[in-house]
């Protein structure tokens, strides 16, 4: 229904935010005509699915009028570990029919969900090879009540859902739209770090390869932050906000050899990382209250007060708060690149490779993140924007706003850009 539009909205419900995206067709061109961000109401939205449809739906009518929205019509994702699984699939080559009776079999045999209702589609992806004999599928499966209960946050906000849609789908939008002058011939890995969960989507231009889900998220950061300085939560995530800064010579916890430590020759056994058993070689994360070991030896300390009475002086570039809040978020960020490496791996293991990772989501927006993370898994990796080759012609945005959110709003732009594919 919603490709006949020439007018949508976009939402993206996140555990700390919701934003929303206005987007009309100028011609073939998408111009964006509103930009919202609201908080998520406190305990309306976990890393598992909506609660509170209610609370949802007052704050998304807020953020509706706020941004000076018009458009009747909405595009919502569905994200969360109790409300939808997302796969791709290599299955043989086969006609409509067939593939509509074997993606009903995948279906059947991957539900996850104790609720025996559910919602399912599918859809086959552009062929890299039209000659292969196997073809590659993504399939989304989602309780009936999960999607019942994005549709009541979209009524209640007075706005009509045309379409529910999935999130490594709503990105592999906003890359062909955004950087198909440059991504398209590229297999790129997007870290889309949320407040509660981080998404790991490996993309062959606008392909989707392979989704994941972990849950680490930049509440775990904050949380680290607010232990190590004894301080709220609240004034922790303002200390992140405005004073954290991952040093250029901060290491990370050194990566282990796949291959393993014995003789060259040993096969390589690849990761798995939908399975529950743990990554060979990687040690699991410390529970909260355990000893930490110390990965943060090369970062400058606070200097030594002289023994002559003066004043310390520190070394150029040092800022001792910005050292503190690094040093309390330093086990979370290892554990974060862990996972990374972990997804890449696996990859690698079925003979891809990644030429660039992209992060989006507000828990990346951190200064240093991009190069640390290049100098740490070897791969260039840089910031992804949402906004870019786009039209914004707004009159509630101001320049402020979108160089502070624009990283954020990667799912509603995409979400917002289903109106220009079929």
């Amino acid at each position: 229904m919603a490709k006949r539009l020439t007018s949508v909205l976009g939402i993206d419900v996140g555990s700390q935010y919701i934003k929303v995206c206005e987007i009309k067709s100028q011609g073939r061109d998408p111009v964006i005509t509103a930009l919202g961000l609201v908080p998520t109401p406190d305990g309306s939205v976990d890393h598992t699915a909506v609660y509170n449809s209610d609370a949802v739906g007052a704050a998304l009518k807020t953020c509706l009028a706020d941004a000076g929205t018009t458009v009747p019509f909405a595009v919502v994702s569905i994200a969360g570990q109790a409300s939808v699984l997302v796969r791709t699939l290599e299955v043989p080559r086969m006609n409509p029919a067939e593939l509509k009776e074997h993606m009903q079999w995948e279906i059947n045999r991957n539900i996850p969900f104790a609720e025996s209702t559910v919602v399912s589609d599918f859809k086959p992806l552009a062929d890299d090879d039209p000659n292969s004999p196997n073809m590659d599928v993504v399939m989304a499966i989602a309780p009936q009540s999960a999607i019942d209960t994005m549709i009541a946050c979209v009524k209640k906000a007075g706005r009509t859902a045309v379409a529910i849609d999935v999130e490594p789908m709503s990105m592999a939008r906003s890359i062909q739209t955004s950087y198909d002058d440059e991504l398209l011939t590229k297999t790129i890995c997007m870290v889309d770090m949320g407040n509660k969960t981080t998404s790991i989507n490996i993309f062959r231009g606008a392909k989707l390869l392979m989704p994941r889900q972990i849950p680490i998220g930049g509440e775990m950061f904050t949380k680290a932050i607010a232990d190590a300085l004894t301080i709220s939560n609240s004034e922790a995530e303002e200390q992140k906000l405005n004073n954290l800064v991952i040093p250029e010579n901060a290491a990370s916890a050194p990566a282990g050899s796949p291959f393993g430590a014995g003789d060259a020759t040993e096969q390589f056994q690849p990761y798995n990382p939908f399975s529950d058993e743990p990554m060979p070689g990687i040690t699991p994360a410390p529970q909260t209250g355990a000893e930490v070991p110390d990965t943060t030896a090369d970062v400058p300390a606070e200097p030594p007060v002289p023994q002559d009475g003066t004043s310390p002086t520190l070394p150029e570039a040092v800022n001792p708060s910005s050292t503190k809040l690094f040093n309390a978020i330093a086990p979370i960020l290892d554990e974060f690149v862990a996972e990374i490496r972990r997804s890449i791996d696996y990859f690698k293991s079925r003979g891809g490779e990644i030429d660039l990772i992209l992060l989006c989501g507000g828990g990346t927006k951190t200064p240093g993140m991009s190069s640390f993370l290049a100098k740490t898994l070897g791969i260039p990796c840089d910031q992804y924007d949402p906004l870019r080759r786009l039209n914004v012609n707004a009159r509630k945005i101001d320049s402020d706003f979108l160089a502070k959110h624009k990283t954020e709003f990667a799912i509603a732009v995409g979400n917002a850009l289903h109106i220009f594919f079929d």
